[in-house]
């Protein structure tokens, strides 16, 4: 028995796939041809998205906000766990990365329920609180360039809906996050928003070491101040 959270050895990690991950057909063999990419590491981990698609589930989701898609795994992840007419509105600025993400998507018959929308990310977000979204998402998921992150994390807030649900990915960086002598931007800005949701009164957080860390958050009853 332990009081911290495990170690994952290689076997342990095989044996915790084994033992828990249901991966749909078309999610591996896009995490596979991923797995080949020169910036392959940017995927999140398997279990990380089934993880997701379990809270979109729970929570009965219909509007999901992701920033930052990449070859389209999370997005596609929770697309699958959405209702028919469950929607994403998928934000991100590369044609080529999104372009193996609509093959993928089409390949597993949600396209229809995710609107890509290219473009710097802050923008789109801009628009869609000037289109009237603002407390109409039920789920955000923000897994893109960290100079920005705390800016996404608070249009999130002001998007979604009270009882909403914010996941931030990355939040353990590898574990550069944890040794003090790392200061570049990017660390430092993932280490001022693990302590800025840590006191933040308008949400309880929890932050699991999955993946590559998941800071949650969760929006309390009367909504983002």
């Amino acid at each position: 028995m332990t009081r911290r959270t495990l170690t994952l050895t290689e076997d342990l990690h095989g044996y915790l796939l084994g033992a828990s991950l249901r991966e749909h057909p078309v999610l591996r063999q896009l995490r596979e041809e991923t797995g080949g990419m020169a910036r392959a590491e940017m995927q999140i981990s398997p279990e990380q998205g089934q993880l997701m698609a379990l809270l979109v589930r729970l929570m009965g989701a219909r509007r999901v906000l992701e920033v930052g898609t990449f070859t389209g795994y999370s997005a596609l992840v929770m697309a699958l766990a959405l209702p028919r007419d469950g929607r994403i509105v998928a934000c991100d600025v590369s044609q080529e990365w999104t372009s193996v993400a609509r093959r993928y998507w089409k390949r597993a018959g949600v396209e229809d329920r995710i609107d890509l929308r290219l473009g710097p990310a802050l923008e789109t977000l801009a628009r869609l609180e000037e289109e009237g979204g603002a407390g109409t998402f039920d789920f955000a998921f923000l897994d893109a360039d960290k100079e920005n992150l705390d800016a996404y994390y608070e249009a999130a807030l002001r998007l979604l809906r009270p009882g909403g649900l914010v996941a931030v990915d990355n939040a353990l960086w590898s574990g550069r996050v944890a040794d003090p002598t790392v200061t570049d931007v990017g660390t430092e800005a993932i280490r001022a928003l693990n302590a800025k949701i840590h006191a933040d009164p308008r949400v309880l957080p929890t932050l699991l070491p999955v993946g590559d860390g998941l800071m949650l958050a969760l929006i309390l009853g009367g909504g983002p101040a």
